[in-house]
């Protein structure tokens, strides 16, 4: 892991999500870039890009980047290689796209938890970004003074879809040396016995090919797929909760629905989602 993008709306819980990109570059010895995005209506959109020279955009823009500079100042960043750059585009479009341009590992996004998104974050613009990002994507909700995780839940319906992601999942566990609770859970609408989840489970990890140092297997019985996550992190106090997502098509078929942006939302811990 060697770039974690952070973008920023200069709020508080984008400065979490700094805090937290912070420490996961010093324990991978990696560079932030820090990214702001004006979305402008469409009609000075259409401007901008055809060359028009709109002061009050030229002077928006020139303050966002006076914003930034005086960000890289924070002492959260001290010793840390941190670039910034703010861009004339859409949050979605900008944060994928500038993601990819300079080729990061890592997204790390503040949020407001159960009380929404706001400011540069409304909307669905994170839903679509944790859809379409082919990296992994933090959503942070509270202010961390330490980022440590010692207990990492992954929920999964644990087919062969989830194999790719899974990679990059103990991958991301191994950084921070924890322990892995491998969680299936079971609904009204999806039952399986514990004999059977426990063989799908086993074969799955099994046939990874991953080599795992600190993990175990849970099943957990509620209501529905959201609940069940949320509730099994909240009652083993888990640190992290991990999800797979299916990119622009939706989620895998064991988030049908709109499973992600409710876990994204109603979660108070932090959530990290790997694309399929």
């Amino acid at each position: 892991m060697k770039r974690i993008l952070v973008p920023t709306d200069f709020s508080e819980h984008a400065r979490y999500a700094s805090k937290v990109a912070a420490q996961i570059a010093r324990e991978n010895n990696a560079e932030i870039y820090l990214l702001n995005l004006l979305d402008l209506p469409s009609h000075m959109n259409d401007a901008v890009s055809n060359g028009v020279n709109i002061p009050e955009v030229m002077l928006y823009l020139a303050k966002t980047r006076e914003r930034l500079a005086e960000r890289l100042e924070d002492p959260i960043f001290d010793g840390l290689t941190v670039q910034a750059d703010a861009r004339l585009e859409r949050a979605f479009d900008g944060i994928v796209k500038y993601s990819t341009e300079i080729n990061a590992d890592l997204i790390v996004m503040g949020s407001h938890g159960t009380s929404g998104f706001q400011e540069m974050f409304i909307g669905s613009n994170t839903e679509k970004v944790v859809r379409s990002s082919d990296i992994p994507v933090i959503i942070i909700k509270s202010e961390m003074e330490e980022f440590k995780i010692d207990k990492f839940v992954f929920a999964s319906d644990f087919s062969d879809k989830i194999k790719k992601p899974f990679n990059k999942l103990v991958e991301f566990a191994n950084i921070f040396d924890a322990k892995l609770d491998l969680v299936m859970i079971n609904t009204p609408n999806s039952f399986k016995t514990n004999d059977v989840a426990e063989k799908i489970m086993q074969n799955f990890v099994s046939a990874s090919g991953v080599p795992l140092k600190n993990y175990s297997l849970h099943i957990y019985n509620d209501a529905n797929i959201e609940k069940g996550i949320i509730n099994y992190a909240n009652r083993t106090n888990a640190d992290l909760i991990g999800i797979a997502t299916h990119g622009r098509t939706g989620l895998a078929h064991f988030f049908n629905g709109s499973v992600s942006e409710d876990i994204v939302n109603h979660s108070v811990k932090p959530v990290i989602t790997f694309k399929i």
